[in-house]
């Protein structure tokens, strides 16, 4: 018989993202590769207002099952809480429609790197708000931070990069044909 009620195991199951956040394995990141292999089925397709809205409600929602989370496991902020993950990975990729494989992975990327390295002020966004909530800011920051070089690499770089290649292509087409 399980020590939590079932409304107890329901919140741990979805702060966890199970499987994801029980791994024994980097948690964090097992939360953030499940938020990337959800997100072109649940996130990418829905217009930029439900994006938003769904956001928000992860950011409210998620930062009250969070608190409880905490208070049933006993643990400020305990590593097998990945709801958090999920909301600043969506985050990190919030301006697209759809993305590459290459793509989705170098948003996982960037957001790892931001969320594990916490540079300011995502570290000291923990303690901003209480319980839950401080869980959730961090990783709204480090969403925001790794949502800027993967737009300049997509919008920039390989913008360039394809009106390089294009005239390429273009050049070998002329001086073939």
């Amino acid at each position: 018989m399980s020590r939590y009620h079932w409304k107890d195991r329901l919140i741990l199951a979805v702060c966890r993202v199970e499987p994801a956040g029980l791994s024994p394995y980097a948690p964090g990141t097992m939360g953030s590769i499940a938020a990337i292999l959800l997100a072109p089925f649940v996130f990418l397709p829905l217009s930029m207002p439900f994006k938003l809205l769904l956001l928000l409600l992860l950011f409210f929602l998620g930062g009250l099952a969070c608190t409880k989370a905490e208070k049933l496991l006993g643990r400020k902020d305990p590593g097998e809480v990945v709801l958090d993950e999920v909301l600043g990975q969506w985050l990190t990729i919030l301006p697209y429609s759809a993305l590459l494989w290459w793509e989705l992975a170098l948003a996982l990327l960037f957001f790892r790197f931001f969320d594990i390295l916490k540079p300011w002020p995502v570290r000291a966004s923990e303690n901003w708000l209480p319980g839950g909530f401080g869980i959730m800011l961090d990783d709204v920051l480090a969403g925001v931070y790794a949502m800027l070089p993967l737009y300049a690499i997509k919008h920039l770089w390989l913008e360039h990069f394809d009106r390089d290649a294009q005239g390429i292509i273009t050049w070998l087409g002329e001086s073939f044909l």
